[in-house]
């Protein structure tokens, strides 16, 4: 479904990328680990046209997305649910949401949609109306992803989405991946939680320094006695 083939890129003249590749297939989990630096944030931007490849192609159901704008990765089904959630924090939870809808062509079924994500986080319906900026910090997550549903992505990229929560809101997060996953969503993870992330993906690579160093199962990196100790 998403194909990453000998992708570079960088900052200014700051290479950050070396080549990387992987592979998101339809339906899956694939979780991507790595130390802080090792350029885990710059490839989900580089996907997701936020920064410009330098060499190397990106493919989304065999079609070019290479340097396309983040509008248009968007409109083909990639989005990105950041690590810092960059929510409109004085707007309310459900214009947060149905901001998400705001490139979808057809705006009549966006209740629908609204309905059918609150089903999934029936925390935020409880607060629709509050300003995003008096939830917890569990709860600002959740509405980052749903604010992503709402233009029902068909991969969904997520950039440590368990970042400074406690750990009860950890497990409830993650609940909510496998649930949007189970009804059809490919997922990308980046995560800091390693034994969690593997807990859930399917397959996982490790990036170091720009690089890929490792790819294959969770089982497989488990049985490798370096990365074990170096990530586990």
């Amino acid at each position: 479904m998403l194909a990453v083939c000998e992708l570079r890129s960088g900052y200014g003249n700051k290479e950050v990328l070396h080549g990387v590749s992987l592979d998101v297939p339809q339906g899956s989990i694939v979780t991507l680990l790595g130390a802080n630096g090792a350029g885990k944030t710059t490839l989900l931007s580089t996907i997701t046209g936020i920064i410009r490849a330098t060499a190397g192609s990106i493919a989304y159901q065999g079609r070019p997305l290479a340097n396309k704008t983040p509008d248009r990765a968007a409109k083909a089904g990639i989005l990105l649910v950041p690590e810092r959630r960059e929510l409109f924090l004085r707007m309310s939870v459900e214009d947060n949401i149905r901001l998400g809808g705001y490139l979808r062509r057809r705006q009549a079924d966006l209740g629908d949609d609204l309905e059918r994500i609150l089903e999934i986080f029936p925390r935020l319906r409880e607060r629709l109306r509050q300003p995003a900026q008096t939830l917890s910090g569990g709860e600002q997550q959740m509405l980052a992803i749903a604010r992503a549903l709402m233009a029902r992505p068909q991969v969904l990229l997520m950039d440590e989405p368990s970042l400074g929560l406690a750990p009860k809101m950890v497990e409830e997060i993650f609940a909510i991946i496998c649930e949007i996953n189970v009804l059809g969503t490919s997922i990308l993870l980046v995560e800091q939680n390693a034994a969690l992330a593997l807990a859930i993906a399917g397959y996982c690579y490790v990036l170091e320094l720009g690089e890929t160093v490792f790819r294959g199962t969770p089982e497989a990196l488990r049985a490798s006695r370096a990365l074990r100790a170096t990530f586990l």
